[in-house]
């Protein structure tokens, strides 16, 4: 490989929320996080040396974006997943959560139902009950290791709630699934029938692998764009969150001016000044370290699959078809959540993300981000394996 994604790189003292607050979440400072989805790998070279060109320039005023960085975000979404867009669709905000709550504010009001799929990216809930929403859930179903839609359970909660807005995570955190057109159509089908709009959260749109195909839900046609926001950000791709930086697409006149008009009512303006620089230099010249970086991860996935299979067999790996965060289930040990928490962080020390947090769906399963060197995946499992083993 031309890029070194074995190297551990130490974190600690840089302020990342994934190594450096542990005592202020209440974690042991000697725990192993592998919690937040971030990568614990250096960004695109190049996007390195454009950020240090920016520092080096030394101001940092007030900044926009010209068209060469419509084009190319437009140039990857049209190369990797045959999406055309229009810079006029085009708005940007700093960060997707951000962009779904301004979403929330902008095409519904206080009381009305949001549908959410749990367990799902617990931000959404969030996001809907901060801002005095109803969450209506329509549960994915798990079925043979496999999590599918509810398509009954879901438009008759659309109709029974009187539900404006579905918000959708496609590929889906946590569970890993990455849509076929066939779910797509039918749930679009479904709002369209019911008048309802979709926010579709596509951030882990860069990570599916071999045998799946990520879809654009706009792209299945103009009666689905009409209906939609789709949601983008290079962050997850380029692990560049740290930066806010995301870009959203809304075709439809009338749904951009009142998301417009509820962004206007944020205060917010102009993007970080280095997000710009960098977001633009990633999608330019990112695909080779991506190319790489995405085979690096599936060798991660085939290690941490038979590393359970042969050594932890008490647990289960929810086998996903994208994102780089695995589903465990955890159920088979037959512990409540209080003593899973006991053995994950005070045993194994390990910082994971209990599957409770994505909703009562969750329990029982733990999310673990694999995006880590090899070295440091393998010391996890480790850790697990002997505490799974020594349990009480």
């Amino acid at each position: 490989m031309k890029f070194n994604f074995d190297e551990v790189i130490d974190r600690k003292g840089t302020n990342s929320l994934k190594y450096d607050f542990a005592a202020e979440k209440g974690k042991s400072e000697d725990i192993l996080p592998l919690w937040v989805a971030d990568m614990d790998f250096r960004t695109v070279p190049e996007v390195i040396e454009r950020l240090d060109e920016c520092v080096k320039h030394g101001i940092f005023g007030y900044s926009n974006s010209k068209a060469e960085y419509f084009n190319a975000v437009a140039d990857w979404f049209k190369y990797n997943f045959n999406w055309n867009v229009k810079e006029e669709w085009l708005i940007k905000t700093p960060g997707i959560v951000f962009a779904v709550a301004v979403a929330v504010r902008a095409f519904t009001n206080e009381g009305d139902s949001i549908i959410i799929q749990r367990p799902v990216y617990y931000p959404f809930g969030q996001v809907i009950e901060s801002n005095k929403r109803k969450v209506v859930n329509n549960p994915l179903k798990l079925i043979d290791g496999h999590y599918e839609i509810d398509f009954d359970d879901f438009e008759s909660k659309i109709v029974n709630n009187n539900v404006k807005l579905f918000i959708m995570c496609s590929p889906h955190n946590p569970v890993g699934r990455v849509w076929k057109e066939w779910e797509l159509r039918k749930i679009g089908d479904i709002c369209i029938k019911h008048n309802v709009i979709v926010v579709s959260d596509e951030i882990h749109c860069d990570f599916v692998y071999p045998g799946n195909k990520h879809i654009v839900f706009s792209s299945l046609g103009k009666e689905y764009e009409n209906i939609t926001v789709t949601c983008t950000a290079p962050s997850k791709t380029f692990n560049l969150a740290g930066l806010q930086v995301s870009n959203i697409f809304v075709s439809n006149c009338e749904l951009r001016e009142k998301f417009k008009n509820s962004l206007k009512a944020t205060g917010y303006d102009e993007l970080n000044t280095l997000a710009i620089a960098a977001c633009q230099t990633a999608y330019e010249k990112g695909g080779e370290w991506l190319n790489e970086l995405r085979e690096y991860i599936k060798g991660n996935l085939d290690f941490a699959r038979d590393f359970i299979n042969n050594n932890i067999p008490e647990i289960k790996l929810i086998e996903p078809e994208g994102t780089y965060l695995i589903w465990i289930d955890m159920r088979s040990l037959n512990m409540s959540s209080e003593e899973r928490l006991d053995l994950i962080e005070n045993r194994a020390k390990l910082w994971l993300d209990n599957g409770e947090m994505f909703g009562e769906e969750g329990e029982g399963f733990e999310r673990i981000n694999i995006a880590c060197p090899r070295k440091t995946l393998k010391r996890a499992l480790e850790q697990l394996k002997k505490a799974v083993k020594e349990r009480g």
